[in-house]
């Protein structure tokens, strides 16, 4: 396995959508494992393929406390969405320490394909459904900020300047 490198905003390759994936064969089992090694070595609780600029339709996440519970969803839709939640979210994308709190579903439906190519679907709510849409976001070359007003995006956009300056 490896550490694959993350895109940093304002990359504009983390606004290409993502295409579906076809088939699963070992390249796709390998950055499926490099993408789970580099999310739990930045401290990240999904990371999606966009991110790591392979645009596939596909994340990884893990909202353990004790990081043992992968998941990974190919090709993820959400079919039903459910109430309002405000997660405070920040992203491995946008550095800086920039967080805010983002409307989402507070429960959500999703389907998609496990790593054997088989269909699942599962139902998530809280902090499980607030990471699969981040995350789907990002397949859509979306990201959290874009849900913020036009002032916060400008205080995060400023607070990442500032932190690259002093790195």
């Amino acid at each position: 396995m490896a550490l694959l490198e993350i895109l940093k905003y304002p990359d504009p390759r983390l606004r290409i959508k993502a295409q579906p994936i076809v088939s699963v064969d070992d390249a796709l089992r390998r950055l499926v494992d490099d993408m789970f090694e580099t999310m739990y070595e930045t401290q990240g609780i999904g990371l999606a393929a966009t991110q790591v600029n392979a645009h596939q339709r596909l994340f990884t996440m893990d909202i353990s406390d004790r990081r043992d519970e992968r998941m990974c969803i190919l090709n993820p839709e959400i079919i039903s969405r459910e109430g309002i939640q405000y997660e405070n979210e920040g992203c491995l994308s946008v550095g800086g320490g920039a967080y805010d709190k983002v409307e989402r579903a507070l429960k959500i439906r999703v389907r998609g394909m496990d790593m054997n190519h088989k269909p699942i679907e599962l139902d998530a709510e809280g902090l499980m459904a607030s990471c699969i849409q981040h995350e789907m976001d990002h397949l859509n070359g979306v990201l959290f900020i874009d849900h913020l007003s036009r002032l916060k995006q400008e205080r995060i956009r400023k607070k990442i300047e500032k932190f690259e300056r002093r790195e």
